[in-house]
């Protein structure tokens, strides 16, 4: 699918805040409301935008602990990525989870309250998998960048 300039137009500003009105994001794209209102549409239709949401501050709800693990699985069968995957999906706490090559099989991106429940958390879910064969966790320090937008 190609993009017109205007089409990217739309999309900063959709990611950059969701919740502007239909009149605010004409007059930010500098395209009239019934053009903006179809491309968003189209845009939305193609799958480009995959939601709306609201950007919570982790800080404000105790949830101030980030945790980095690096998780290897014993095997790689498909039972035991597909169970796995089934732990990730059913626990809030793990923000993303990404397969990637190297020294681990996924690195989870972990919100928690502080280092106990983290602590919690790995004992009584990760490491309570039978096909977690092991976890090295790092914990975020300090935010220097954090955004949802895409470069484009």
């Amino acid at each position: 699918m190609e993009f017109s300039d205007q089409d990217i137009r739309i999309l900063r500003e959709v990611q950059r805040d969701s919740s502007a009105s239909l009149a605010e994001l004409s007059e930010r794209c500098r395209i009239p409301q019934s053009t903006l209102w179809r491309r968003l549409n189209d845009l939305e239709a193609a799958g480009l935008v995959k939601g709306r949401v609201a950007l919570l501050d982790p800080a404000k709800l105790h949830l101030k602990l980030v945790v980095f693990a690096n998780v290897s699985l014993r095997d790689h069968s498909e039972q035991a990525v597909s169970e796995f995957a089934a732990v990730v999906s059913a626990h809030p706490e793990i923000m993303e989870c990404h397969a990637v090559s190297g020294a681990s099989d996924y690195i989870l991106k972990i919100r928690v309250r502080d280092v106990e429940a983290y602590e919690r958390f790995m004992t009584h879910t990760l490491l309570r998998n039978r096909h977690v064969g092991a976890v090295h966790s790092s914990f975020g320090l300090r935010e220097l960048k954090y955004t949802t937008q895409l470069p484009i």
